[in-house]
């Protein structure tokens, strides 16, 4: 059996509308085509400054917008900030033929995450309920576990990771962004992911200093080994 392997592209810093526009119209043109010819490909990016909504977005979770702009966008979802010193990653992949569904997508994009995260040192963690990675505050080093319940709690979490997908005919786009050396100031204007008063870090808040392309190769090399078929 041939392996399928995922073709990663590095893009740098590109302006988000016309990426979204480029996922949406790959996602179009495969599934007009048909995805068996078509190679999986995952988007390493950057994006200038720029909020997004998602499907389940309000308009009270986006307070002082400012002068950043705000795109609605059809993946799932509240509302997230993109900027420089985050990486962003669009995976565009075709699940019939990876064997596996939407939640075990989920989940393996939050552990390569994971394992990034361990990678530079750091412990990621899962919250129930609230897609994405989180780390604790007092101990982001640690390996204690965090308390689970049916319900989110942050209590002593920051958001390090946020993940927003949409999947069309059994091929995905939109995807994740890692938090690495950026103002976090923009976070604090809107109410992350739909949940008041979550704190949003980055690896150099919680004191782990790494080259933005660094963290980019480690996250493009552990998405491609979780995302394989």
């Amino acid at each position: 059996m041939t392996i399928v392997t995922i073709a990663v592209h590095h893009q740098g810093r590109v302006d988000y509308v016309p990426t979204y526009a480029a996922m949406k119209e790959f996602t179009r043109q495969r599934s007009l085509q048909g995805t068996l010819d078509v190679r999986d490909q995952l988007w390493i990016c950057e994006h200038p400054a720029i909020y997004t909504q998602g499907l389940a977005g309000h308009s009270e979770h986006l307070c002082q917008p400012g002068d950043i702009p705000v795109v609605q966008t059809d993946r799932g979802g509240q509302i997230t900030y993109h900027g420089p010193g985050q990486v962003v990653a669009y995976p565009l992949l075709d699940l019939k033929r990876a064997g596996y569904f939407v939640k075990e997508y989920v989940y393996r994009i939050e552990e390569a995450v994971i394992r990034t995260l361990l990678h530079f040192g750091v412990t990621g963690h899962r919250v129930a309920g609230a897609p994405g990675v989180y780390v604790r505050l007092d101990n982001p080093m640690g390996h204690a576990r965090i308390n689970t319940t049916t319900t989110p709690d942050f209590t002593g979490l920051g958001k390090i990771a946020a993940l927003g997908i949409k999947v069309s005919r059994n091929c995905t786009y939109h995807g994740v962004a890692l938090n690495v050396a950026m103002d976090l100031s923009p976070f604090t204007r809107i109410n992350p992911c739909g949940y008041v008063g979550l704190q949003t870090v980055d690896l150099s808040t919680i004191g782990v200093h790494v080259p933005w392309t660094e963290a980019a190769d480690i996250l493009s090399q552990k998405l491609s080994t979780f995302l394989a078929p």
